[in-house]
């Protein structure tokens, strides 16, 4: 009797997931935890980082025990493996005791290939205990960046993992994040013990992204065009800063005929619950949220990712933009920008809590993501460089495809910070914008005629420019921090670095936006495209059946449509038309389980 050799990571890849290739790195990754090494890996959303730890769990002895923070995804990471013939259970407080013994049963009997848990459940005994009585294959850190302390999605419960290498020290430990700063990259490795890790750093390119920011102009009515003009019936998210601006903004899509849900935390748990759901198992829905909802979603087919109002980081910008085309396939991350957010950012700073330390970090955090905002350069050099990579134009930017012109401004800087000065220095009062551009664009109105600002030397000299033009100077003042906005009503004052430009010895470099051929609330030329590849007609529309086919599968299995098959894979076999099993089994993303499952159906389906 001949032995059969045993199955390899690729074989595995194969017979399980459908691809007959890893991406780029994936492979190093998954042979080092294989054979038992500790791993620190930061890649891309979208990049593939749940196979290196998925194939390991399936190719090491034991159970791979997955430490994640996404507690209401826990039920749909399970589904999709389970779909996969992977066997995989979770322990969360959702579970009532019997749902929680019968994982329990599973985990110590072997019975399972990964298990999740929240980084919070490892601080019980009876955890430790379970785990104890099993075969552990690996331990899986995801979202590891939850560690930073100063970062965005901070978990203090995630600075207790160090415990996994104390009590294990002999299972291999794969720690996983799409967002790390050089600084965040160190203080990972130092608060998980990972010090002797190896580190493999991905490419944090998203070439099929297409990031565009434009200036805010009713941002409601703008996404609304965003969305009819390229994105008619595709998933979307959107971000908003308040949970006011989430549930009308989703109202006014709804009223104009957008398929839109909220989700905060203000809604209660079943809402919230329903909403998300909604949003992972239908097709072309719009998503209103804010930062809360998003860590952790799989799903492949978001085309759009929007902000109407200004991230507080590159950090937190790059992975809610990073949650559009998982599948690789085109998408777009839109933000609106304006004067306001930059007042409204700089005015959570100076009240926010924490020291003065924690202050100048958020200071620090919101001019790198101003500088994103207003640079003349293209978009994704100056991301990538934020996280320390070095790139080229990428030609599928907004900068890239429509460059701005930068122009020298000093001369209205100087107008402007004269005002300021004047106002505070020659009468002793505070306004805010709107009244320092009235007072350059030589108005009369109630407030110039009461406070006799008619009087002042610079009243009337700014008449060169627009009152818009004038409030872009006063934002990419604001964004070098030649200005800043203090006090309860977020008055304008001068800074330390005013002088400069005052007295002559610094020039001021101002972005103005490109012409537009036409004006476009959704921020580009009137003749923007749908971003995704179209498909030949007869393709397309077998690809609209063999969606419908799966959105009543995966309603019939109680899944997201994704579990089922992503779009891309769907897409192939509308192109490829196979009229086999064997022809199916070879489109990529469709392993043996899938194949065995579904194939018949898609064969039907394209025969119907």
């Amino acid at each position: 009797m001949v032995a059969t050799a045993p199955e390899t990571a690729l074989d595995l890849l194969g017979r399980v997931f459908g691809y007959d290739a890893f991406r780029s790195g994936q492979q190093d990754i998954i042979e080092h935890v294989i054979a038992g090494g500790d791993a620190l890996v930061l890649m891309p959303t979208g990049g593939g980082k749940s196979l290196c730890y998925q194939i390991p769990a399936l190719h090491r002895p034991g159970v791979g025990v997955v430490i994640s923070p996404l507690i209401a995804l826990m039920q749909d990471q399970v589904d999709a493996l389970r779909a996969l013939g992977v066997r995989a259970g979770f322990l969360n407080s959702t579970q009532d005791p019997d749902e929680r013994r019968m994982v329990e049963a599973e985990f110590v009997a072997g019975e399972l290939d990964l298990l999740y848990l929240a980084p919070e459940a490892l601080r019980s005994a009876g955890t430790q205990r379970l785990l104890e009585r099993g075969t552990i294959a690996l331990f899986a850190i995801d979202e590891a960046h939850c560690v930073a302390q100063w970062g965005h999605d901070f978990r203090p419960d995630y600075l207790a993992l160090s415990m996994l290498h104390e009590r294990w020290p002999r299972v291999p430990r794969i720690a996983l994040t799409a967002t790390a700063t050089r600084e965040t990259h160190a203080e990972i490795a130092q608060r998980l013990d990972l010090g002797g890790a190896k580190h493999f750093v991905a490419s944090f390119d998203r070439p099929n992204i297409r990031y565009r920011i434009v200036p805010k102009d009713d941002p409601r009515r703008q996404l609304l065009t965003l969305l009819r003009a390229e994105h008619p019936g595709d998933a979307g998210i959107v971000y908003c800063l308040s949970r006011a601006s989430v549930d009308k903004t989703a109202e006014f899509l709804v009223r104009n005929g957008i398929q839109a849900l909220p989700y905060h935390a203000g809604l209660d748990a079943g809402t919230r619950s329903a909403n998300q759901s909604r949003f992972l198992r239908e097709d072309g829905l719009v998503m209103v949220a804010t930062i809360a909802f998003g860590m952790g979603i799989d799903k492949p087919d978001v085309r759009f990712v929007a902000h109407l109002d200004l991230p507080k980081s590159v950090e937190g910008y790059y992975q809610e933009t990073g949650r559009a085309g998982r599948d690789g396939l085109p998408a777009t991350a839109w933000l609106a920008y304006g004067l306001q957010d930059v007042v409204q950012q700089r005015r959570m700073i100076d009240q926010s809590d924490g020291d003065l330390t924690h202050r100048r970090m958020l200071a620090r955090h919101l001019d790198a993501m101003l500088a994103l905002c207003e640079t003349v350069e293209c978009r994704r050099v100056r991301l990538l460089a934020y996280f320390g990579q070095d790139s080229g134009p990428c030609g599928n930017c907004d900068t890239c495809l429509t460059p701005p012109e930068s122009w020298d401004g000093t001369v209205p800087a100087q107008k402007l910070l004269s005002t300021v000065w004047r106002l505070q220095h020659e009468r002793n009062q505070r306004f805010g914008v709107g009244q320092s551009v009235d007072i350059l664009l030589g108005r009369t109105t109630d407030k110039i005629t009461q406070w006799k600002h008619d009087s002042l030397s610079t009243y009337g000299i700014g008449t060169e420019l627009t009152e818009a033009e004038w409030r872009g100077v006063a934002r990419q003042l604001l964004a070098q921090g030649l200005l800043t906005v203090a006090g309860e009503h977020q008055t304008l004052q001068l800074t330390d670095t005013s002088p400069e430009v005052l007295g002559g010895r610094r020039t001021v470099s101002l972005r103005r936006e490109a012409p537009r051929p036409a004006r476009s609330a959704g921020g580009g030329s009137s003749s923007a495209k749908k971003p995704v590849v179209e498909l030949p007609a007869e393709a397309a529309a077998l690809f609209e059946k063999l969606r419908a086919w799966r959105a009543a599968t995966a309603k019939e299995d109680g899944v997201p449509a994704y579990v089922i098959f992503h779009d891309a894979t769907l897409r192939q076999i509308a192109l490829d038309r196979p009229t086999t099993l064997a022809a199916v089994g070879a489109v990529s993303g469709v392993g043996q389980n899938k194949l065995a499952k579904y194939g018949q159906q898609i064969l039907d389906t394209l025969a119907g």
